[in-house]
């Protein structure tokens, strides 16, 4: 009988998360969603599908929406992260944040992080989106509570508070 051993591999890697630097060893298979919750205890990162279908683990990866149960930590090596946790401006809420909880659109809360981030990144490039433009943005975030409509509401008053303020995310 052949025995397969198996040597766990670890890779040194830096990471800038919410804007706070660390320096981590991480085992080599490690996802970006495991190391956020499990090494950094940023536990807003949800863990749902582990397929990359449902969202509620997108993070920002330098701006750009990434499935953290998709991406090994090593991957981030070198890279600015923002979880749900880092969306917020200082100790108020981001105009996003506000806007959902007015407007009704969280109810269990699940897929809030994922929406949050796929919706932060949306209004840094386009902060003037139409409604067909929010509903596509969030096409690959899945809520099984809300229906969406509070979620683009409030997505659209954010968008609309952010330029009267110049708030930008």
């Amino acid at each position: 009988m052949m025995r397969i051993t198996s040597k766990e591999q670890t890779r040194d890697i830096t990471v800038t998360v919410n804007g706070h630097a660390y320096a981590s060893t991480v085992k080599t298979r490690l996802t970006l969603a495991d190391y956020l919750r499990h090494e950094l205890s940023l536990t807003g990162t949800h863990v749902g599908c582990e397929h990359g279908v449902c969202g509620a683990c997108t993070v920002l990866v330098d701006g750009i929406s990434a499935r953290a149960c998709l991406m090994l930590a090593v991957q981030a090596d070198d890279h600015d992260i923002t979880t749900v946790e880092g969306i917020a401006l200082q100790d108020e809420l981001h105009p996003l944040q506000q806007a959902l909880h007015e407007m009704h659109g969280l109810q269990c809360g699940f897929c809030t992080p994922g929406m949050l981030t796929t919706l932060t990144e949306l209004l840094a490039s386009n902060t003037n989106p139409s409604e067909e433009e929010v509903r596509i943005a969030i096409s690959g975030n899945l809520c099984r509570c809300t229906g969406y409509d509070g979620i683009v509401k409030a997505t659209l008053l954010a968008a609309e508070r952010m330029r009267a303020g110049g708030e930008m995310p």
